[in-house]
């Protein structure tokens, strides 16, 4: 008798011509759950409350989820390319994307991480790489169709690796009705952080507010500067090529109120808001750049907690 269960099962399973037959349902239905709790209202209030000098980064990240999220048949997953300088804010996005679609971004098993120097460290075993991603990106996406996957630090990806993932990224993969269509994918990357900063520095000497840039005014500079720039991970990649990235995030470089900004933000959660003499000084105590101009913070926000520790 019990030889003739599988047979059954497949027979059960192979008879439903619709899109979840009996098993397949039950399938489906586990598939799709995977403890997704999406919350795109309190995404957008962290978005605006907690990431400071990024009206751009803001802008399309809200849009492009909750424009995705809202299409129960998505015709390919959403992917996201997060471009600019450090300290801009890009890891704190993808953790608050991962927040608010599972209550917890890096301790939910359906949001995946991948930094190339823990995952990645060798060149020369791309294809065993390749290899490896391609099972794990597919055995998650079978156990959970709105896994989010998230690759940071694409500037020190080994060249071709991502281009693996090409099937997954297109409108036409699905594998035993689990919809690849349904994922979420992010790259993080400096790569681009030049053509962003030549572009935001010549709006300041004309005299144009930061504020007043367009997404339209980045895209195409920041996806020609990715896809030519040796040094990335998505150079000359045929996802580029493809057109298969939703979005190029580009994320601007700060000014000194946007650092002092985060200066104020750690420091309340310490318990000191009212310590302007410690924003002043760790404001005055970055780097800029230029230097004859002060413009930009060049490492963002990423020194400000050890600089709080040392002025408090």
């Amino acid at each position: 008798m019990l030889a003739v269960l599988p047979a059954l099962l497949l027979l059960l399973l192979l008879s439903s011509r619709s899109a979840c037959g009996v098993f397949q349902k039950l399938y489906c239905s586990f598939s799709d759950s995977c403890d997704f709790k999406p919350n795109i209202r309190d995404l957008e209030w962290d978005l605006y409350k907690n990431v400071f000098g990024q009206h751009l980064a803001q802008d399309l990240v809200a849009e492009e989820v909750s424009r995705f999220l809202l299409n129960k048949s998505p015709d390919r997953p959403l992917v996201l390319s997060f471009h600019g300088s450090s300290g801009t804010g890009k890891t704190l996005v993808s953790t608050m994307l991962g927040n608010h679609l599972y209550g917890s971004a890096m301790s939910s098993p359906f949001v995946h991480q991948f930094v190339p120097a823990l995952h990645f460290p060798s060149a020369e075993r791309v294809a065993q790489y390749q290899a490896e991603l391609k099972n794990w990106v597919k055995g998650n996406l079978t156990a959970c169709s709105r896994s989010v996957f998230i690759f940071d630090e694409m500037e020190k990806m080994p060249a071709g690796l991502i281009d693996v993932l090409e099937p997954f990224l297109g409108p036409s993969h699905v594998v035993f009705r689990t919809n690849y269509r349904k994922a979420i994918y992010v790259f993080i990357s400096t790569a681009g952080q030049e053509a962003i900063h030549r572009l935001i520095l010549e709006n300041r000497r004309a005299g144009r507010d930061r504020d007043e840039i367009k997404p339209s005014d980045l895209q195409e500079v920041v996806q020609q500067s990715v896809y030519s720039n040796k040094t990335n991970g998505l150079y000359l990649s045929s996802i580029v090529q493809q057109n298969l990235i939703t979005r190029f995030v580009p994320f601007l470089p700060l000014t000194r109120t946007h650092v002092e900004r985060c200066v104020r933000a750690q420091l309340c959660q310490r318990g000191s808001c009212n310590r302007d003499d410690v924003v002043e000084a760790v404001g005055g105590d970055m780097t800029y750049d230029p230097a004859e101009g002060h413009y930009f913070s060049t490492t963002g926000c990423k020194a400000v907690a050890a600089k709080i520790s040392f002025f408090l």
